[in-house]
């Protein structure tokens, strides 16, 4: 919940204004609301009213959706799209990492697509992970790193405090930068891919809901007083990653501890990807597909896969925002909602059936204007 997007949050406050700040609350609201109903599609009352689970994955909850007409076809769509998004996210990582280290490394004779190589080198032993234990060790270190960013940045704001001004909020806003806005806070947001698992491996699933609502509010409250703070150091001048802001001494510093994130962050997208990947090509149970060599070439496979987008695709950034749109609303809204309303229909409440059609309208809404907006920037770069 506390990715390398919360970096953008100052600039999608410079072109949200007042309405921004809403948007970081809302987002965490919606967002943890749709974590719970999907948690809920996973379970079914037995016959002494007790939830029992009878489903452990995204894929089997769309597959009991389909189950009368097309019984694999909502499992398909589910795995085509979790894996375009993890595998865009991967690719994310190490375009960021190549960017880094170009910046970092200014007067080295070395092009930021090397970079990103050099990057991967680093990134081999995410091979050998066959556990969410260590993934879960590699978050951790993760998350420090993050919040020694935050902290930097706060800290400096917090000592230009004497030139912060409420008059550097927009009250007019334009409508396409609003969209962009909308884009970057709801997507600091997305988490739903990794819930099942990560209920599934939890040693007391039973407080799930309660976990979520704290993640989801002290993101919100982390989120809210970083990107306020941030906006109003800099106002105008907020730059997309509000880390460009800082002074050049501070800047080294971060630029580092950014890209040692990116390199942490790699592993959990990867490992889910993976994760998905042996899910699909198992399902006979052959039992050379059980196999440690056979395990180590998927693994493999998907991260040189990751590396030669990384390296060929043109005009990456745009074309990930076109995948984000589609998969990253459909993950985190529009699925979600449809799976709720159609396996809970009858045990829910009318206001529960609003509230779900609701994020199910939302979610279409925003998935349409972040397609129309990233097709207009690839004509524009084309054209």
């Amino acid at each position: 919940l506390q990715g390398i997007f919360v970096l953008g949050l100052p600039y999608a406050l410079l072109h949200s204004g007042y309405s921004g700040l809403f948007l970081i609350i809302l987002a965490a609201a919606l967002c943890c609301y749709t974590g719970k109903i999907l948690i809920a599609c996973l379970y079914e009352e037995n016959e002494d009213g007790q939830l029992i689970r009878v489903r452990d994955t995204y894929e089997d909850i769309a597959n009991a959706c389909c189950k009368k007409l097309f019984p694999k076809l909502g499992g398909i769509v589910v795995n085509v799209t979790q894996m375009m998004e993890l595998i865009m996210t991967c690719i994310l990582y190490l375009v960021v990492s190549g960017n880094l280290l170009s910046h970092s490394f200014p007067s080295v004779p070395v092009t930021e697509k090397t970079w990103s190589v050099i990057a991967f080198v680093t990134l081999l032993p995410c091979v050998f992970i066959k556990t969410l234990k260590i993934v879960s060790k590699l978050s951790q270190l993760c998350s420090l790193v993050h919040f020694i960013i935050i902290l930097v940045v706060m800290t400096y704001c917090l000592t230009q405090i004497h030139q912060w001004s409420w008059a550097k909020f927009r009250l007019s806003i334009e409508f396409e930068d609003f969209l962009v806005s909308v884009g970057v806070i709801i997507f600091s947001y997305t988490s739903q891919i990794f819930l099942p698992t990560l209920e599934g491996n939890m040693k007391n699933p039973g407080e799930f809901r309660c976990m979520l609502n704290w993640t989801h509010f002290f993101a919100c409250v982390l989120k809210s007083a970083f990107a306020l703070s941030a906006f109003l150091t800099w106002g105008e001048e907020t730059k997309e990653v509000i880390t460009d802001n800082l002074p050049s001494f501070l800047q080294a510093l971060v630029n580092l501890c950014l890209l040692t994130k990116a390199l942490l962050s790699y592993p959990l997208p990867f490992f889910a990807a993976t994760e998905i990947a042996f899910a699909c090509i198992s399902r006979g149970n052959h039992p050379r597909y059980t196999s440690p060599l056979f395990a180590l070439s998927v693994r493999g496979s998907l991260l040189l896969l990751t590396l030669l987008m990384t390296m060929f695709v043109p005009h990456f950034a745009l074309l990930m925002g076109l995948t984000g749109s589609v998969t990253g609303a459909a993950m985190t809204f529009l699925l979600p909602s449809l799976f709720h309303l159609k396996l809970k229909w009858k045990k829910l409440a009318c206001l529960e059936k609003c509230a779900d059609i609701s994020v199910f309208i939302l979610g279409f809404f925003c998935s349409l204007a972040g397609i129309v907006c990233s097709i207009k920037g690839l004509l524009e770069v084309f054209g």
